[in-house]
């Protein structure tokens, strides 16, 4: 676990747990060579939820290191619709980089991380019960020697049955 204890504000630790997109392969290439394994997960990590948080712990204990890839905004709306995400990308980094277990944080403009995780390379991907071993990922993460992990999924939680719930109470 990554605790910055030196620094001034939550915000400028959070900050250590951010990798820039261009940077991703030369911080991997690094983490490699001090023997460290891989593991990823993606997704937009709009309301933060138990399957959220199952996920994160499982892709935490198949590696070394747990990155977690999140999309841009532009790139959720783009399959979530205009009035998705609820919450900016900065919130949901910081959001997600407050959690122990998630070491690092990445982001993504497009509609899904294929190309990050052809520069990642990771050994292990997490993912949902409800996208399988032949998820769209597989075949990027296979190419490299990894595997999938898959999560089953936390009954009755998602975000969009967050939003829906919210929605019909206001």
């Amino acid at each position: 676990m990554l605790l910055e204890k030196n620094a001034k504000s939550y915000q400028e630790a959070a900050r250590k747990k951010f990798v820039d997109p261009s940077e991703l392969g030369s911080f991997c290439e690094n983490l490699r060579k001090q023997g460290k394994t891989i593991a990823t997960l993606n997704g937009s990590f709009d309301l933060l939820h138990p399957g959220h948080y199952e996920m994160i712990y499982q892709g935490a204990c198949e590696a070394d290191v747990l990155l977690l890839l999140v999309n841009t905004d532009a790139s959720i709306r783009g399959y979530k619709g205009p009035d998705r995400p609820i919450n900016p990308l900065d919130v949901r980094l910081f959001n997600l980089a407050a959690i122990g277990m998630v070491d690092y944080l990445s982001w993504f403009d497009e509609l899904d991380p294929i190309a990050k995780l052809d520069i990642i390379r990771p050994d292990v991907h997490v993912n949902g019960a409800e996208y399988g071993e032949d998820c769209i990922e597989a075949e990027v993460v296979k190419k490299h020697g990894g595997r999938i992990h898959i999560v089953s999924l936390v009954n009755g939680f998602s975000s969009t049955n967050l939003i829906e719930k919210i929605r019909s109470v206001g």
